[in-house]
């Protein structure tokens, strides 16, 4: 299994960083979003592989974060993209750097960047990424953090597909957390990913499966947004749905490792 979506801190900031992010977004951690503890979480889950994705929120943050990234490349059970900002000078020597330092994608958050999905700024990142073959992992819908105003709705998304039409596009939260009616309108049948971060307790089954099989189950990717979800939780909900063992296996880890263009170590099985 892999979980598409998850959040962890250096050792040092994570506490009080932790503690920031959850009087802000008003959200119960499952962890306490360091590495071991992920770690120590997806064991538990029996999922293989948590994908990490670090959000720039200031472009001179691009070395450290990044630096801290590149320790988990091809670490057990863990494996992070990169992250960058919008305001960034040299975005297209920063995605190059990611490239060649093996990073598999990028992580764009439009709210705790202050830039609308459909910006050029996030146009021009987006499609060169895309040009150099990186998956492109987006915050879109509502983010309890920023609660007057969403800079990436399923509306703004379709703006910025249509003009850039980039080939790896995954949209977190199904499309958009607490966006669905509006995700039904706009994005099905688009070629993008979604994946299903902190989306079960929210989102009615009813609405994810009409969702889900509308987009097709090949682009839909199991995710939590640990800490912010539990892991062992979601892989049960999954569990739970209608859905066939073929679907599941789909949804668990093929479109992933498809995406990813590789085959994840299955560690639980040890």
């Amino acid at each position: 299994m892999i979980d598409f979506h998850t959040h962890i801190f250096p050792n040092r900031i994570a506490k009080s960083t932790l503690e920031i992010l959850q009087v802000n977004c008003e959200s119960f951690p499952f962890t306490d979003a360091t590495a071991a503890g992920l770690r120590e979480s997806s064991e538990k889950a029996g999922i293989d592989c948590s994908i990490i994705l670090p959000v720039a929120t200031r472009p001179g943050q691009f070395a450290s974060i990044n630096r801290f990234a590149e320790q988990f490349q091809g670490e057990k059970r863990l494996l992070s993209f990169g992250g960058i900002h919008p305001d960034t000078a040299d975005y297209k020597g920063e995605l190059k750097y990611l490239k060649e330092h093996g990073f598999k994608g990028i992580k764009l958050h439009p709210d705790y960047q202050q830039t609308f999905i459909d910006d050029i700024r996030y146009k021009r990142i987006i499609s060169y990424a895309s040009e150099l073959g990186l998956i492109v992992s987006v915050h879109a819908g509502f983010d309890p953090g920023y609660k007057e105003l969403t800079h990436c709705t399923p509306d703004r998304v379709v703006d910025m597909f249509d003009d850039v039409r980039p080939d790896k596009l995954v949209l977190a939260h199904m499309g958009g957390f607490f966006m669905w009616d509006a995700v039904e309108q706009y994005l099905l049948g688009i070629p993008a990913w979604f994946d299903t971060g902190v989306v079960f307790g929210y989102i009615k089954d009813e609405q994810f499966m009409k969702i889900a099989r509308k987009q097709g189950i090949h682009r839909i990717l199991f995710a939590t947004d640990s800490p912010w979800g539990d892991q062992s939780a979601f892989v049960e909900h999954i569990d739970g749905l209608p859905l066939t063992e073929e679907e599941k296996q789909m949804i668990f880890h093929t479109n992933a490792e498809k995406l990813l263009g590789m085959r994840i170590p299955v560690h639980n099985a040890e």
